[in-house]
């Protein structure tokens, strides 16, 4: 699966030439359903989440949920408002001199926060992206803090890759945020021109989100060190399907049981049962093999913790933890040895589902961009002889060149690095 994080446009690329391409593929999609290759695969599925909820391109309109009294209350409370500075310092102050707009929402996709430049706010206006508007992908179709929220992964969305016809003109870049719990709190966004689709206002995004989580651990209470969680547990990494561990000890779950159940802990805002369906399989499924999926899985959490199914949407009711929200508090936290020891292997091996395929992959490239980004021999050197990473030319090239003269594991490191550009070159 491609980096959903990857630039909608490349380096190199004519973003004018793109422009019309992806307009005529919009139109050639809305017409047929059919997806044209030069179809970026997040905003294909972007598009038939989307148009699963009944979204009309021509016609949407995202609510304004908070206002008043209602909306400076609600985010005056909220975690991310400890963030406001480092946002304003890093981002807003650059954006209303280029020209653009920063945005950050709650992790319901609502906007607490619109600001830069003057001009640029009020032609946003016209399509409600301004303060306490909701964006999310249920209600505002493709764009970028909305899909961000639904994928749980940075994105950009270009242009003509927006669903609804009034945003075409815009491009933005956004990525979740996530507390020093590992929750997702919402996303930081900038809005413009097709200047905002290129690598570097993604890795401004990218940075400056890292910031904000790093302000956030550090804004977090001191103490003494949380007793043991009594919650159950949901175990998915190195497996083939999950293991569900309590007080009790250890059941095996079913594959369709483990998938739900770690969608449902890692979007804790829920899903209707289109949006879930998407997710659990790559042709739409049908809502009453859902519906008996959901019915099924229901005893399950009953028996291993006090935790049950809601609906209106779909999200679990009760505290579940999961090793993966584990490895990703820890690389939050620059724990990466600790990560790695808890990182066994891939997310469900044996599932096939596209929202467990996205989560897995993004926690892959999370586990290894820490450890190279590390620098640290050990370190290189466990990652490297692992399953997972043995044949990676690229961690066995960055092993190589930390490991100190003189160390019996350096001939071992280049050798593995000859063996596998040979074969890369075949």
């Amino acid at each position: 699966m491609s980096s959903l994080a990857s630039a909608a446009v490349p380096a190199g690329a004519d973003a004018r030439l793109l422009v019309r391409q992806i307009a005529q593929a919009r139109d050639s999609f809305l017409t047929s359903g059919v997806a044209p290759r030069l179809l970026r695969p997040v905003v294909a599925q972007s598009w038939r989440r989307s148009l699963s909820l009944g979204l009309d391109p021509q016609a949407v309109q995202p609510p304004v949920e908070l206002d008043g009294e209602q909306l400076r209350g609600y985010r005056s409370a909220h975690p991310l408002a400890a963030a406001l500075p480092v946002v304003r310092r890093l981002l807003v102050d650059q954006a209303a001199e280029a020209g653009l707009l920063v945005a950050m929402s709650d992790d319901a996709g609502r906007l607490l926060w619109v600001e830069g430049a003057s001009t640029l706010r009020r032609r946003a206006e016209r399509m409600a992206f301004v303060e306490g508007a909701c964006w999310s992908e249920a209600r505002a179709g493709t764009n970028a803090p909305g899909t961000a929220l639904a994928l749980g992964q940075p994105v950009q969305i270009f242009a003509a890759e927006h669903l609804a016809s009034v945003v075409t003109g815009w491009s933005c870049a956004a990525a979740p945020v996530h507390g020093p719990d590992g929750r997702v709190l919402g996303a930081i966004d900038i809005t413009g021109g097709d200047e905002v689709a290129g690598v570097a206002t993604m890795l401004l995004v990218r940075a400056t989100v890292a910031a904000v989580e790093a302000e956030l651990r550090a804004c977090a209470p001191a103490g003494a060190a949380p007793a043991a969680s009594t919650a159950p547990r949901l175990e998915v990494l190195g497996r083939r399907s999950g293991v569900a561990v309590n007080r009790a000890g250890a059941t095996g779950l079913r594959l369709r049981h483990a998938e739900l159940m770690l969608l449902l802990s890692a979007h804790p805002e829920g899903f209707n049962g289109d949006q879930l369906g998407m997710l659990i399989s790559d042709h739409r499924t049908a809502a009453v093999t859902l519906r008996a999926d959901l019915s099924r899985l229901r005893p399950v959490l009953a028996q291993i913790g006090e935790l049950q199914l809601g609906t209106g949407p779909y999200r679990l009711l009760g505290d579940l933890t999961t090793d993966y929200h584990d490895v990703r508090r820890l690389l939050a936290a620059g724990a990466v040895r600790q990560a790695l020891e808890v990182y066994r292997g891939p997310v469900l091996a044996d599932s096939t589902a596209p929202g467990i395929e996205a989560l897995r992959d993004d926690l892959a490239r999370q586990v290894r961009a820490c450890i190279l980004a590390s620098a640290d021999p050990d370190l290189l050197w466990d990652y490297a002889n692992r399953p997972d990473a043995t044949d990676e030319l690229e961690v066995w090239l960055a092993c190589a060149a930390v490991l100190p003269p003189g160390s019996p594991r350096l001939p071992i490191a280049q050798d593995r690095v000859a063996r596998l550009d040979r074969e890369l070159s075949w």
